[in-house]
């Protein structure tokens, strides 16, 4: 064995990647966090659409048949208005010859402009009570609504019988609709309808400390005289019958905007209207009612009126707050200061809750038919791989048995570096070992020279050099072989005795110029371990079998590859531009012409990631470092001959498998619990288990054909609810560093040369 000293020479000026190490070390923390928090609003807007569609804690329980002996009985027998002036209990009546027109359950954006339309038509003012989920995703209508001078109420957020609900829960649903109010349109109310009510005969001893709790905050509740039942679409005519009061009296009458097919409303409103006008009718607004019979009893009692005309906003001309320049409805409070900035906050977030669910559930689609769309491919092409690779008359050529050269780039490896040395010892095949001590402070040499000496190996050369990162240890090492063949592996990486025979025996085919091994994870017996096996092994390899079929391996793993020598010094050797300077040669020996094929007999165990952090920060490499080495190959996809195939093939290939469908698969998972949450949780399980059996039905055949043991599937659907949102937010971080121009140093991972003798090597 030889020891290289350190150069004595001037000191080596900083590489790029070391100069911008300090600036990318500040801007993680920021990435990852940002990271984070989209995936946060990814969710909180499903959660907002969800509940906007009350779907979520939306309570479809209606009550009947309870009893009425705690609500007073001029309360039961009163009238459809009532109120709590001074904290007593009272109802007002709708005056004889008058319509009191209301509508349930809006806005809707097909059936409440028609009935806006014909409202103008015949100059009739209306009160409308609002669900607040369709106020906020529907502002203009409302905003409309007011300014052509009705009237608007609360008809709760989310369509929920409230008297089963916390008092909490109600002053939710009342304050959120008022907020809804203020960004539509710029008000708040006083008025309000319960979902489900009806007459005033109906309040029950559940819902009457309802109406009376509100009442104490200010509202005032409407209830009916008359309903047109037009929601169970009955006829244009029986609409209109049962619509119309009995011998002149006066009434509050209920139609709906909303809540279903209004086809028969919107044709039964002009008739309605213009009956009803001929028999002597007026119509006003539930203020209009409430104002005139203020007026009354100030003229009984003597007082003097103050000039209000019954009749309401259809007599007066009041309008809405600002927009339309008129005075607002007396159940109309101008929304200012807090209130007002929160509205159109609830607003503006619901915008973008409704443009992004639609959007996002079109990428699922596309997603979907992505991934099922590889799962076929990967077996489909896997199968076929295996088949031709592992036939009898299958040879790549006469054997190959010159010695090679392997190069074993080592920063601080001394838990690993002696299992290495101690498997390369027991090669087949004959080999040089090549030890490239990047400036390690941990007595990595020594340790190796020892080891060496230990297993009485004479054909190690351990190479000193100051820390200039992996890459320019490679370098050095290929610059330092004495053979036309170079092996390259990881210092915490194990190999087979059989593995460099296999690796190099296809370059008895003078096109290839590197083959990639299969690298496998030694240190699978914890569920971070576990997951990473699946991973290689159904992910990685099944990717390898395909890409080398379709002549457009997009890596060698750094932890198994072999190279010609003279094809690494043709294309530069081993590039610094990027973090993934594996996948940056494998790219550029595609370009310059020559084959990258995959050896899966060819087996390497190296040890993976025992924690979360050192997970993260290895697969962030990764992830950036394949961004980094896509963008400088980019004229690759305008390129001729073999360059322009990887171009054309490859790089479409790993832009959509590596990058666009892992960013876009939580999308399954997101929606798989939306649908389960908001929607129907057993069809949405069903579907999820689907999609989980595809996976493992790929991962039990890539299991298959590597001879692996099934019981690590067990984990794998653990796997896609934890691991996956971690690689998800990864690529994310990535994403983001990518974007924001950043980069970043080589991340060493802390080793516990766990991995000695091969797993399951014989």
């Amino acid at each position: 064995m030889t020891t290289t000293p350190p150069s004595r020479g001037r000191r080596r000026a900083p590489s790029r990647i070391q100069r911008a190490a300090g600036k990318a070390a500040a801007l993680q923390k920021p990435r990852v966090i940002l990271a984070g928090l989209l995936l946060l609003a990814l969710t909180s807007v499903m959660l907002l659409d969800g509940y906007l569609r009350a779907e979520v804690g939306g309570d479809q329980r209606v009550r009947t048949g309870a009893g009425t002996s705690e609500v007073p009985d001029d309360i039961l027998d009163g009238g459809p208005i009532l109120t709590f002036r001074g904290g007593r209990a009272t109802t007002v009546s709708v005056p004889d010859k008058t319509i009191a027109l209301t509508f349930d359950d809006g806005p809707n954006p097909t059936w409440t402009p028609e009935i806006l339309e014909i409202l103008e038509k015949y100059d009739v003012p209306a009160t409308f009570f609002l669900v607040g989920s369709m106020v906020s995703r529907y502002p203009d209508i409302v905003k409309d609504m007011v300014a052509q001078g009705n009237e608007v109420g609360i008809h709760t957020f989310t369509h929920i019988d409230l008297s089963y609900q916390s008092d909490a829960r109600v002053d939710r649903e009342m304050e959120q609709t008022q907020l809804a109010l203020a960004g539509a349109a710029g008000i708040t109310t006083t008025l309000f309808r319960a979902p489900y009510s009806s007459k005033t005969d109906a309040i029950d001893n559940y819902s009457w400390p309802v109406y009376q709790r509100l009442g104490e905050d200010g509202y005032t509740s409407v209830f009916v005289d008359t309903d047109s039942e037009d929601w169970k679409r009955p006829g244009v005519s029986n609409i209109i019958k049962w619509a119309t009061p009995e011998d002149g009296k006066g009434a509050s009458v209920l139609f709906h905007d909303a809540g279903g097919e209004r086809s028969q409303t919107i044709a039964a409103l002009p008739a309605y209207i213009e009956k009803m006008k001929a028999a002597g009718y007026t119509f006003t607004t539930i203020s209009g009612v409430t104002q005139a019979e203020n007026a009354a009893a100030r003229e009984t009692s003597g007082q003097q009126a103050d000039g209000t005309v019954p009749g309401g906003a259809g007599a007066d001309g009041g309008g809405a707050a600002g927009a339309a320049g008129g005075r607002l409805q007396a159940a109309h409070r101008e929304a200012t200061g807090l209130t007002l900035y929160e509205g159109k906050a609830l607003v503006a977030a619901v915008t973008v809750a409704e443009w992004t669910v639609p959007t996002l559930s079109v990428g699922l689609a596309v997603v979907g038919v992505a991934v099922m769309g590889r799962f076929a491919m990967m077996l489909i092409l896997a199968r076929r791989h295996h088949r031709k690779r592992n036939r009898r008359r299958f040879s790549w050529g006469p054997d190959v048995t010159r010695p090679v050269s392997v190069i074993v780039p080592a920063y601080n490896e001394k838990e690993c570096i002696a299992n290495t040395l101690a498997s390369l010892a027991r090669s087949t095949h004959q080999i040089e070992i090549i030890i490239v001590d990047d400036g390690s402070t941990d007595g990595t040499s020594e340790i190796s020279r020892e080891a060496a000496e230990s297993l009485g190996m004479t054909n190690v050369r351990v190479i000193r050099q100051e820390n200039a990162g992996k890459p320019a240890a490679l370098n050095n090492g290929v610059h330092s072989a004495g053979c036309d063949i170079v092996v390259m592996m990881d210092g915490d990486t194990v190999f087979e005795p059989d593995t460099v025979r296999q690796l190099v025996q296809p370059f008895a085919d003078p096109k290839v110029g590197a083959v990639a091994g299969n690298a496998k994870v030694g240190n699978r017996d914890t569920v971070i371990g576990a997951w990473q096996h699946i991973e290689y092994v159904m992910g990685f390899n099944l990717d390898r079998r395909m890409y080398d079929l379709l002549r457009c391996m997009p890596t060698i793993p750094g932890a198994i590859g072999a190279f010609r020598r003279d094809a690494v010094l043709e294309v530069g050797g081993m590039s610094e531009d990027t973090l993934a300077e594996d996948t940056d040669i494998t790219i550029a020996m595609h370009r310059a012409g020559w084959n990258v094929v995959y050896q899966e007999h060819a087996r390497a165990w190296t040890e993976a990631p025992g924690s979360l952090k050192q997970l993260w920060s290895q697969r962030y490499r990764w992830s950036y470092g394949t961004m980094q080495a896509l963008w400088k190959h980019r004229k690759s996809l305008t390129d001729k001959g073999p360059s322009g195939r990887f171009g054309r093939v490859g790089m479409p290939l790993v832009v959509l498998f590596q990058i666009v469908t892992p960013v876009f698969a939580p999308l399954i998972d997101v929606f798989t619990a939306y649908s389960m949450i908001f929607i129907d949780f057993r069809a949405a399980l069903l579907a999820w288990l689907a999609v989980l059996c595809v996976q493992l039905v790929c991962a039990a055949y890539a299991f298959r054909l590597d001879r692996e043991k099934y019981r690590y599937l067990l984990m794998m659907p653990l796997q896609q609810l934890a691991y996956r949102q971690l690689m998800y937010l990864v690529l994310i971080h990535s994403c983001v560093t990518a974007l924001t121009g950043g980069r970043l140093r080589w991340q060493k991972l802390k080793r516990t040369g766990e991995v000695g003798t091969p797993a399951g090597a014989s």
